[in-house]
């Protein structure tokens, strides 16, 4: 299927390339997402008579992304989800989830703009993109924590490995400082008896 590009799709093409695409690519996401049009001889003449109009809005819509962009690029949006003593989440982070972390933050994110190269299923801080325009992407961090003071300590660059670690060590501490206290009780019961 041929279709005219009404706007920059990544790894496709610019607004006015007219590209060929799988069928199903075009009828069920280019079409009515309202990013293509079928290439045809008067699809053609109205493209190129509406190209002026559609660059002047794709303009604008880029220069209130890049602002919008200004604003959210860098920042940290806290995510509060159960997980195992590893650090293990019951389930994952979806788009959905950052969207909406974003959105009670004051900023309008919607699903369809957070991009995930893998799944979150992990506690601790993860970068991912949020696409607010064909040409405008902004990195964010999420902070996926059990609770809010676990994402304070994690913001300030402890792992939740780490705080295990370091739990783990000063129960151990405090068992041999016991089994100490405790042996140096019975030495000296045995001196008193001697």
């Amino acid at each position: 299927m041929q279709v005219i590009l009404l706007q920059r799709v990544a790894k496709l093409g610019q607004m006015g390339d007219v590209v060929n695409v799988k069928d199903g690519y075009g009828r069920n996401y280019l079409l009515p997402q309202g990013k293509a049009l079928r290439a045809n001889d008067s699809n053609i003449k109205s493209f190129e008579a509406k190209k002026a109009q559609l660059e002047m809005v794709n303009l604008e819509t880029k220069k209130e992304a890049e602002a919008a962009g200004s604003k959210l690029d860098g920042q940290t949006f806290i995510i509060i989800r159960s997980a195992s003593d590893a650090g293990a989440l019951y389930g994952s982070v979806t788009t959905r989830d950052a969207a909406e972390a974003a959105t009670e933050a004051g900023f309008t994110v919607d699903r369809g703009q957070v991009i995930l190269d893998r799944p979150i299923k992990e506690l601790g801080l993860h970068t991912i993109t949020v696409a607010l325009h064909p040409e405008v992407a902004v990195k964010v961090t999420l902070n996926v924590a059990r609770s809010v003071e676990e994402a304070a300590l994690q913001a300030s660059g402890k792992s939740i490995q780490e705080l295990a670690a370091e739990a783990e060590a000063e129960a151990e501490f405090e068992i041999a400082n016991l089994f100490d206290e405790m042996g140096a009780a019975q030495e000296g019961a045995d001196l008193t008896r001697d």
